[in-house]
């Protein structure tokens, strides 16, 4: 065979060795146990980057194979930031087409009836999709937001509608939530149960005390009695004195029982000392508590007290109130001392 026509065949077998090779790097699993693993690809980061990180993490065979099909195209400018699940029983074009078109996992994430909005920000860190600086900076941004219904200047507090969502884990899925529990808020709250139409207050005023009542009450049935024993005592000048207002004013450092020094805290939230709603929402409140200040009882009461259990007394006079405080008081020093009996204690 003449030389030239052996140096075409080595050539033909070197192009076919490497059209092999560059199939089986790409499109052949590197394979093992399909266990998912979560991979973070950070905002603009280069195919460079994912490539060799991808390799370290073993789920491709060549980085340098994987830089050269992410040039392929445009594909690559298309990439979304974001958390990933990857298993090895993925080719490594099945990887990059997912990263291309932004395939990130979605978590549900629950956020509870009666979260403050810094209790809220405590949550969405730990859920991992932001800080919980990043999510307080964008929540007191109102105006970054649109909505279908009127909107806070200062702070969304209150507005946030607390319900399960589906959050994709990538650089943006602090204000996707948010947008996400705008939009819940305008479904249940604004068209649902007010008809697209504010209240003859305020929407912000029906907010204020549903967040004061969803603070109070523990049981749905008696939501309607503490809206009225609020609005009772608001229509006759008297200070609400709502423990959950002077809780807000606490933060994080709130107590499962309130101090007479506490009582006395300045701040504009605290009922005990101005008269009148506070400032604003002191939690997100759910449905019930927002139909609950729309819909108040029919009743005379302008007291109550919490029982151990959660539920309440309601009084109509002072000295029925005293009545009922003594009561508790007498059944919780019961409760204690048989507590300290079963352990043995004096």
């Amino acid at each position: 065979m003449r030389p030239i026509g052996r140096a075409v065949l080595l050539a033909l077998l070197v192009v076919v060795l490497f059209a092999a090779w560059f199939y089986v790097v790409l499109y052949v699993p590197v394979g093992g146990e399909g266990r998912e693993t979560r991979f973070f690809v950070a905002q603009g980061a280069s195919p460079r980057l994912v490539a060799a990180e991808l390799k370290a993490q073993g789920l491709i065979r060549s980085a340098w194979a994987f830089r050269l099909a992410a040039a392929w195209g445009d594909g690559w400018r298309q990439a979304k930031a974001g958390e990933y699940a990857l298993r090895r029983n993925l080719s490594a074009m099945e990887i990059l087409r997912a990263i291309e078109r932004g395939d990130v996992v979605s978590e549900w994430v629950t956020v509870p009836e009666g979260l403050a909005l810094w209790q809220a920000a405590t949550l969405v860190e730990a859920e991992r999709l932001g800080s919980a600086d990043e999510f307080l900076h964008a929540a007191d941004s109102p105006g970054d937001f649109g909505a279908g219904f009127p909107l806070p200047n200062d702070s969304l507090e209150g507005y946030l509608f607390p319900d399960t969502y589906n959050v994709p884990r990538h650089p943006g899925a602090v204000r996707d939530l948010i947008k996400m529990m705008l939009a819940r808020f305008d479904e249940v709250v604004w068209k649902q149960a007010l008809g697209g139409q504010a209240p003859h207050s305020s929407l912000h005023q029906l907010i204020t005390l549903a967040s004061l009542v969803e603070g109070e009450a523990k049981l749905d049935a008696e939501r309607p009695l503490v809206a009225a024993v609020l609005l009772n005592r608001l229509k006759r000048g008297m200070k609400l004195e709502c423990d959950a207002t002077v809780q807000y004013a606490l933060g994080p450092n709130r107590k499962e029982r309130l101090s007479y020094s506490d009582l006395a805290i300045a701040s504009p939230y605290n009922t005990y000392l101005h008269p009148g709603l506070p400032p604003g929402p002191i939690n997100s409140p759910g449905r019930a508590s927002i139909e609950a200040a729309m819909h108040p009882a029919d009743a005379p009461y302008l007291f109550y007290v919490a029982r151990a259990d959660g539920s309440h007394i309601f009084s109509r006079t002072y000295s029925e109130h005293l009545r009922a405080v003594a009561g508790v008081r007498a059944a919780r020093a019961l409760h204690q001392a048989g507590d300290r009996h079963q352990r043995g204690g004096p």
